[in-house]
């Protein structure tokens, strides 16, 4: 990945891929578009939706580097603030001019779905029929609420979100780039914390590097530094699960409550563990590999609940969860969908 001299840059900025080969988790894309720029295939309009953090605007920048396109015939746009008539009126202006030095010339308009009704009209013509010059690389979180007229006229791809194991890596990669370690576990719990984001990811790793006293970062630094849940609430509530102790359960979720933890992570973390014990459960020679993945002291208490109460974590009872993580986004008591599932478990 590309290295910056300044010390001082975000990591994400450091780091950011610069060409097709650094791209990690978006291999559907990188194929698709790669393969037609190399046989000469350049779409005039490229619609890139997907969850924030996942490359969007990356992908942009590299196609505009594989097209020998310069810094000074690159304009991006970020319709979140300029979503207006006159925004768009501008770039209809813009486009009537022929490129300084290179043989396109790019617009990169980000958010897209902010643009207003207004904005979109003007704009649809331009898309539907650019100078021969011009491309468009439109990107987008909330596809649904782009204009299917728009839609229609672009080359659409659909980013996804990278696994836990994918943003693991990348963070265990990046922290040794800049002389850091991490404690077994550390770069899962970052991982879970930045909810397939690569830039939320590398923010995380950013902020915990800059508050630690040496090298070597422990998961104790990540929970303090993050506000992450601690490790004693998580199990707590899986052995309410396991040993059928309620009371223990919802003091656990009432505790992370009082403590402002996100219900989201919270409830990520305990499906992370819950799913290892299960894992261990039916391949407990996966020991080793696991051990590759937590800390000593997560492993020790992942064998003992395989052992001790290998029937009470279940796949039901993952499936269970997963649907209260599901329900939490829309609901008015962000840890009810949590206390409901405990109760729904334990059969109360």
């Amino acid at each position: 990945m590309l290295k910056e001299k300044d010390q001082n840059i975000a990591l994400y900025r450091k780091y950011r891929p610069s060409k097709w080969d650094e791209v990690i988790g978006q291999d559907h894309i990188v194929k698709a578009i790669s393969g037609s720029l190399k046989n000469g295939n350049v779409s005039h309009a490229y619609l890139l939706c997907g969850p924030r953090g996942t490359g969007k605007t990356t992908i942009a920048r590299i196609i505009a580097h594989e097209l020998g396109v310069s810094q000074n015939d690159i304009y991006e746009m970020d319709a979140a603030s300029n979503r207006g008539i006159d925004d768009v009126r501008d770039i209809k202006k813009s486009v009537q001019s022929l490129p300084f030095d290179s043989k396109y010339k790019i617009y990169i308009l980000d958010e897209v779905h902010m643009f207003s009704k207004d904005a979109w009209n003007a704009l649809l013509k331009t898309i539907e029929e650019p100078p021969s010059y011009v491309i468009f690389i439109l990107a987008t979180t909330e596809l649904e609420k782009v204009p299917e007229t728009i839609v229609s006229r672009c080359q659409n791809f659909i980013f996804k979100k990278p696994t836990d194991e994918i943003l693991s890596q990348v963070i265990e990669n990046v922290a040794k780039k800049e002389e850091y370690k991490l404690e077994e576990g550390g770069s899962d719990l970052i991982a879970i914390l930045a909810d397939g984001a690569f830039r939320d990811a590398l923010g995380i790793l950013q902020k915990v590097i800059s508050f630690s006293k040496n090298k070597v970062i422990s998961l104790k630094e990540i929970e303090e530094v993050t506000g992450a849940p601690n490790r004693k609430l998580v199990n707590d509530f899986i052995d309410a699960i396991a040993y059928d102790n309620l009371s223990l359960g919802l003091e656990a979720v009432e505790k992370a409550t009082k403590q402002n933890v996100d219900m989201h992570v919270f409830t990520k973390m305990i499906l992370h563990k819950a799913r290892l014990a299960l894992i261990l459960k039916h391949l407990p020679n996966m020991k080793d590999s696991l051990a590759e993945d937590v800390s000593d002291e997560d492993l020790i208490y992942l064998e003992n609940l395989s052992k001790d109460k290998p029937g009470n974590v279940s796949s039901e009872t993952l499936s269970t969860l997963l649907d209260a993580y599901q329900m939490i986004q829309n609901s008015t008591i962000a840890q009810l969908p949590l206390e409901l599932a405990l109760i729904k478990i334990l059969k109360k």
